[in-house]
Protein backbone atom coordinates (compact mmCIF):
# COMPACT_ATOMS: atom_id res chain seq x y z
CA UNK A 1 0.00 0.00 0.00
CA UNK A 2 1.60 3.62 -1.04
CA UNK A 3 2.19 5.75 1.82
CA UNK A 4 -0.20 8.63 2.92
CA UNK A 5 1.69 11.89 2.52
CA UNK A 6 -0.62 14.64 3.45
CA UNK A 7 0.22 18.40 2.54
CA UNK A 8 -0.56 20.97 5.52
CA UNK A 9 -1.08 24.78 4.58
CA UNK A 10 -1.56 27.47 7.28
CA UNK A 11 -5.37 29.59 6.30
CA UNK A 12 -6.27 32.95 7.49
CA UNK A 13 -9.83 32.85 6.25
CA UNK A 14 -12.88 30.82 4.56
CA UNK A 15 -11.58 31.88 1.29
CA UNK A 16 -8.08 30.67 1.77
CA UNK A 17 -9.05 27.57 3.24
CA UNK A 18 -10.93 27.08 -0.77
CA UNK A 19 -8.47 27.98 -2.43
CA UNK A 20 -5.75 25.98 -1.02
CA UNK A 21 -8.26 22.93 -1.21
CA UNK A 22 -8.52 23.56 -4.52
CA UNK A 23 -5.08 23.78 -4.98
CA UNK A 24 -3.98 20.41 -3.46
CA UNK A 25 -4.05 20.90 0.55
CA UNK A 26 -4.82 18.19 2.26
CA UNK A 27 -4.63 19.26 5.81
CA UNK A 28 -5.63 22.84 6.93
CA UNK A 29 -3.84 24.81 9.98
CA UNK A 30 -6.60 27.04 11.67
CA UNK A 31 -6.99 28.89 15.36
CA UNK A 32 -8.62 31.35 17.39
CA UNK A 33 -7.14 34.10 18.22
CA UNK A 34 -7.11 33.18 21.84
CA UNK A 35 -4.72 30.12 21.25
CA UNK A 36 -3.45 30.05 17.78
CA UNK A 37 -0.06 31.76 17.53
CA UNK A 38 1.24 33.48 14.31
CA UNK A 39 -1.51 32.57 12.26
CA UNK A 40 -2.55 34.21 8.96
CA UNK A 41 -6.14 34.99 10.23
CA UNK A 42 -7.57 33.74 13.32
CA UNK A 43 -11.55 31.97 13.06
CA UNK A 44 -15.24 32.59 14.57
CA UNK A 45 -16.32 29.77 15.74
CA UNK A 46 -19.38 29.87 13.06
CA UNK A 47 -16.37 30.19 10.41
CA UNK A 48 -14.48 27.07 12.32
CA UNK A 49 -17.42 25.04 11.51
CA UNK A 50 -17.90 26.06 7.72
CA UNK A 51 -14.14 25.60 7.28
CA UNK A 52 -15.10 22.08 8.61
CA UNK A 53 -17.80 21.66 6.25
CA UNK A 54 -15.49 22.34 3.64
CA UNK A 55 -12.92 19.94 4.32
CA UNK A 56 -15.53 16.54 4.78
CA UNK A 57 -16.52 18.13 0.76
CA UNK A 58 -13.76 17.44 -0.51
CA UNK A 59 -11.91 14.62 1.94
CA UNK A 60 -9.58 17.78 3.74
CA UNK A 61 -8.62 17.70 7.57
CA UNK A 62 -9.13 20.46 9.61
CA UNK A 63 -6.80 21.20 12.53
CA UNK A 64 -6.76 23.95 15.58
CA UNK A 65 -3.52 25.42 16.67
CA UNK A 66 -3.78 25.67 20.35
CA UNK A 67 0.68 26.61 20.94
CA UNK A 68 -0.33 29.57 22.84
CA UNK A 69 1.23 29.58 26.02
CA UNK A 70 -1.53 28.98 28.19
CA UNK A 71 -2.25 30.70 31.83
CA UNK A 72 -4.40 30.04 34.13
CA UNK A 73 -7.39 32.09 33.37
CA UNK A 74 -6.98 30.34 30.26
CA UNK A 75 -7.42 26.94 31.82
CA UNK A 76 -10.84 27.44 32.49
CA UNK A 77 -11.78 28.24 29.26
CA UNK A 78 -10.34 25.22 28.14
CA UNK A 79 -13.55 22.41 28.65
CA UNK A 80 -16.09 24.26 26.64
CA UNK A 81 -13.70 25.16 23.92
CA UNK A 82 -12.72 21.58 23.40
CA UNK A 83 -16.30 20.44 23.58
CA UNK A 84 -17.01 22.87 20.57
CA UNK A 85 -14.09 21.50 18.59
CA UNK A 86 -15.16 18.14 19.40
CA UNK A 87 -19.05 19.19 18.27
CA UNK A 88 -17.73 21.33 15.14
CA UNK A 89 -15.66 18.16 13.88
CA UNK A 90 -11.98 19.02 14.05
CA UNK A 91 -9.58 16.52 13.21
CA UNK A 92 -6.72 17.29 15.25
CA UNK A 93 -5.21 20.15 17.49
CA UNK A 94 -1.70 21.21 17.73
CA UNK A 95 -0.16 21.92 21.33
CA UNK A 96 2.43 22.49 23.23
CA UNK A 97 1.38 22.52 26.74
CA UNK A 98 0.26 19.58 28.61
CA UNK A 99 -2.67 21.25 29.93
CA UNK A 100 -4.34 21.17 25.81
CA UNK A 101 -3.47 17.25 25.74
CA UNK A 102 -5.20 16.71 28.99
CA UNK A 103 -8.30 18.39 28.03
CA UNK A 104 -8.37 17.44 24.94
CA UNK A 105 -8.13 13.11 26.57
CA UNK A 106 -10.71 14.36 28.92
CA UNK A 107 -13.36 16.18 26.77
CA UNK A 108 -12.94 14.82 23.36
CA UNK A 109 -10.71 11.79 23.52
CA UNK A 110 -11.20 11.21 19.43
CA UNK A 111 -9.58 14.29 18.55
CA UNK A 112 -6.14 13.92 17.27
CA UNK A 113 -3.29 15.28 19.38
CA UNK A 114 -0.10 16.65 17.59
CA UNK A 115 2.32 17.72 20.13
CA UNK A 116 4.47 21.07 18.56
CA UNK A 117 7.07 22.48 20.87
CA UNK A 118 8.66 24.71 18.58
CA UNK A 119 12.55 24.80 19.03
CA UNK A 120 12.19 22.12 21.69
CA UNK A 121 10.98 19.26 19.51
CA UNK A 122 14.21 17.88 18.76
CA UNK A 123 15.07 14.10 19.45
CA UNK A 124 12.58 11.18 18.88
CA UNK A 125 12.80 10.19 22.89
CA UNK A 126 10.71 13.40 23.79
CA UNK A 127 8.76 13.04 21.05
CA UNK A 128 7.73 9.41 21.91
CA UNK A 129 6.89 10.11 25.39
CA UNK A 130 4.22 12.53 24.16
CA UNK A 131 3.36 9.55 22.31
CA UNK A 132 2.56 7.98 24.89
CA UNK A 133 0.75 10.03 26.36
CA UNK A 134 -1.41 10.53 23.89
CA UNK A 135 0.01 12.10 20.56
CA UNK A 136 0.24 11.17 17.33
CA UNK A 137 1.95 12.96 15.68
CA UNK A 138 5.43 15.53 16.15
CA UNK A 139 6.08 19.16 14.76
CA UNK A 140 9.77 18.64 14.21
CA UNK A 141 11.97 21.96 15.04
CA UNK A 142 12.49 24.07 12.08
CA UNK A 143 16.38 24.32 13.45
CA UNK A 144 17.09 20.45 12.51
CA UNK A 145 19.18 19.74 10.08
CA UNK A 146 18.01 16.94 7.10
CA UNK A 147 20.20 14.30 8.76
CA UNK A 148 18.71 14.84 12.18
CA UNK A 149 15.37 14.35 10.67
CA UNK A 150 16.18 11.43 8.83
CA UNK A 151 17.26 9.45 12.49
CA UNK A 152 14.36 11.37 14.33
CA UNK A 153 12.10 9.27 12.07
CA UNK A 154 13.76 6.60 12.31
CA UNK A 155 13.13 6.17 16.09
CA UNK A 156 9.93 8.05 16.06
CA UNK A 157 6.92 6.09 17.32
CA UNK A 158 4.42 8.56 16.02
CA UNK A 159 4.09 10.53 12.83
CA UNK A 160 6.27 12.80 11.84
CA UNK A 161 5.54 16.71 10.62
CA UNK A 162 7.96 19.12 8.89
CA UNK A 163 7.82 22.57 7.90
CA UNK A 164 8.51 22.68 3.98
CA UNK A 165 8.25 26.38 2.94
CA UNK A 166 7.56 29.64 4.32
CA UNK A 167 9.01 31.90 6.90
CA UNK A 168 9.96 30.81 10.55
CA UNK A 169 9.82 32.44 13.72
CA UNK A 170 12.75 33.38 15.45
CA UNK A 171 11.90 35.33 18.95
CA UNK A 172 8.17 35.49 20.63
CA UNK A 173 8.24 37.36 24.35
CA UNK A 174 4.86 38.19 25.67
CA UNK A 175 5.82 41.69 26.10
CA UNK A 176 5.20 44.63 24.18
CA UNK A 177 8.85 45.56 22.86
CA UNK A 178 7.98 47.83 19.92
CA UNK A 179 5.47 49.88 21.82
CA UNK A 180 7.85 50.35 24.31
CA UNK A 181 10.89 51.27 21.90
CA UNK A 182 8.24 53.69 20.17
CA UNK A 183 7.64 55.29 23.23
CA UNK A 184 11.08 55.55 24.26
CA UNK A 185 12.11 57.22 20.84
CA UNK A 186 8.96 59.57 21.26
CA UNK A 187 6.66 58.11 19.12
CA UNK A 188 3.74 56.95 20.93
CA UNK A 189 1.65 54.81 19.17
CA UNK A 190 -1.58 56.60 19.30
CA UNK A 191 -4.64 54.88 17.78
CA UNK A 192 -1.98 53.02 15.97
CA UNK A 193 -1.63 49.19 15.37
CA UNK A 194 1.88 47.22 15.48
CA UNK A 195 0.87 44.02 13.83
CA UNK A 196 1.85 42.34 10.90
CA UNK A 197 0.00 44.61 8.58
CA UNK A 198 2.06 47.57 9.65
CA UNK A 199 5.19 46.05 7.58
CA UNK A 200 7.46 46.76 10.08
CA UNK A 201 10.92 45.13 10.36
CA UNK A 202 14.55 44.80 12.02
CA UNK A 203 17.84 45.46 10.60
CA UNK A 204 21.35 44.32 11.36
CA UNK A 205 24.35 47.48 11.03
CA UNK A 206 26.29 45.00 9.46
CA UNK A 207 24.09 43.04 7.16
CA UNK A 208 21.46 45.58 5.94
CA UNK A 209 20.37 43.49 3.44
CA UNK A 210 18.51 41.16 5.93
CA UNK A 211 15.27 42.50 6.66
CA UNK A 212 13.68 40.57 9.95
CA UNK A 213 9.70 41.58 10.30
CA UNK A 214 8.80 42.61 13.61
CA UNK A 215 4.99 42.61 15.18
CA UNK A 216 2.89 43.00 17.93
CA UNK A 217 -0.30 41.02 18.70
CA UNK A 218 -2.26 40.43 21.75
CA UNK A 219 0.12 37.22 22.28
CA UNK A 220 3.41 39.87 22.41
CA UNK A 221 6.17 40.57 20.23
CA UNK A 222 7.16 38.19 17.50
CA UNK A 223 10.10 38.43 15.39
CA UNK A 224 9.96 36.42 11.74
CA UNK A 225 13.41 35.14 9.59
CA UNK A 226 14.09 37.64 6.78
CA UNK A 227 14.66 34.50 4.00
CA UNK A 228 11.60 31.30 3.50
CA UNK A 229 12.63 27.79 3.73
CA UNK A 230 11.97 25.94 0.32
CA UNK A 231 13.08 22.42 0.10
CA UNK A 232 11.35 21.44 -2.75
CA UNK A 233 14.10 20.01 -4.54
CA UNK A 234 15.49 17.31 -1.64
CA UNK A 235 11.97 16.95 -1.22
CA UNK A 236 11.97 12.82 -1.99
CA UNK A 237 14.44 12.81 0.82
CA UNK A 238 11.46 13.49 3.02
CA UNK A 239 9.42 11.17 0.68
CA UNK A 240 11.78 8.37 0.69
CA UNK A 241 12.30 8.59 4.89
CA UNK A 242 8.30 8.28 4.95
CA UNK A 243 7.81 11.79 6.76
CA UNK A 244 3.67 11.99 7.25
CA UNK A 245 3.06 15.78 7.33
CA UNK A 246 4.61 18.13 4.96
CA UNK A 247 3.83 21.54 6.59
CA UNK A 248 3.78 24.92 4.27
CA UNK A 249 3.48 28.36 6.32
CA UNK A 250 1.20 30.74 4.45
CA UNK A 251 2.04 33.58 7.39
CA UNK A 252 2.43 36.87 5.96
CA UNK A 253 2.09 35.36 2.26
CA UNK A 254 -0.72 36.42 -0.38
CA UNK A 255 -3.07 34.22 -1.54
CA UNK A 256 -2.00 33.82 -5.16
CA UNK A 257 1.59 32.65 -3.42
CA UNK A 258 0.76 30.44 -1.36
CA UNK A 259 -1.51 28.86 -3.78
CA UNK A 260 1.16 28.68 -6.37
CA UNK A 261 4.01 26.96 -3.76
CA UNK A 262 1.04 24.11 -2.57
CA UNK A 263 0.30 23.34 -6.77
CA UNK A 264 4.20 22.94 -6.64
CA UNK A 265 4.83 20.18 -3.63
CA UNK A 266 1.44 18.70 -4.83
CA UNK A 267 2.98 18.05 -8.02
CA UNK A 268 6.19 16.79 -6.11
CA UNK A 269 4.10 14.59 -3.59
CA UNK A 270 2.37 13.14 -6.63
CA UNK A 271 4.70 12.34 -8.80
CA UNK A 272 6.84 11.12 -6.17
CA UNK A 273 3.86 8.52 -5.03
CA UNK A 274 2.95 7.76 -8.52
CA UNK A 275 6.10 5.80 -9.36
CA UNK A 276 8.72 6.64 -6.37
CA UNK A 277 11.42 4.76 -8.66
CA UNK A 278 11.53 7.15 -11.66
CA UNK A 279 10.83 10.09 -9.22
CA UNK A 280 13.20 13.05 -10.87
CA UNK A 281 12.74 16.85 -9.50
CA UNK A 282 11.16 18.89 -12.10
CA UNK A 283 13.16 22.81 -12.31
CA UNK A 284 9.41 24.52 -13.21
CA UNK A 285 7.54 23.49 -10.33
CA UNK A 286 10.13 25.76 -8.67
CA UNK A 287 9.43 28.33 -11.50
CA UNK A 288 6.02 28.30 -10.44
CA UNK A 289 7.23 29.70 -6.98
CA UNK A 290 10.31 32.09 -8.30
CA UNK A 291 8.07 34.16 -10.06
CA UNK A 292 6.26 35.05 -7.50
CA UNK A 293 8.53 35.04 -4.58
CA UNK A 294 9.04 38.66 -2.84
CA UNK A 295 12.83 39.66 -4.41
CA UNK A 296 13.80 40.73 -1.10
CA UNK A 297 13.34 37.58 0.49
CA UNK A 298 15.79 34.66 -0.68
CA UNK A 299 14.49 31.15 -0.81
CA UNK A 300 17.00 28.89 1.20
CA UNK A 301 17.15 26.02 2.79
CA UNK A 302 16.79 26.50 6.17
CA UNK A 303 18.89 24.01 8.79
CA UNK A 304 18.23 21.39 6.59
CA UNK A 305 21.88 21.98 5.29
CA UNK A 306 23.09 24.24 8.14
CA UNK A 307 25.04 23.13 11.74
CA UNK A 308 22.20 25.20 14.38
CA UNK A 309 23.91 25.55 17.57
CA UNK A 310 21.51 24.42 20.84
Amino acid sequence: MTKQHELMVTAGSLQECAAYMDAGASELLIGDARYGLRLPGYFSDSDIREAVRLGRTRNVKVMMSMTNIMTNDMLRLLPDYILFLKDAGVHAVEYSDPSVLAAVKTYAPAIRLHWNGEMMSTNYATANYWGRKGASRVAAAKELSMDEILELKQHLEIEAQIQVHGMTNMYHSKRRLVESYMIHQGRPVKNGSLDKDRGLFLVEADRIQEKYPIFEDEHGTHIMSSDDICILEDLHLLLQAGIESFKIDGFMKPVSYNTAVIKAYRSAIDAYTADPGRYKFREEWLDLIRELQDPERELTFGFFYKEQVY
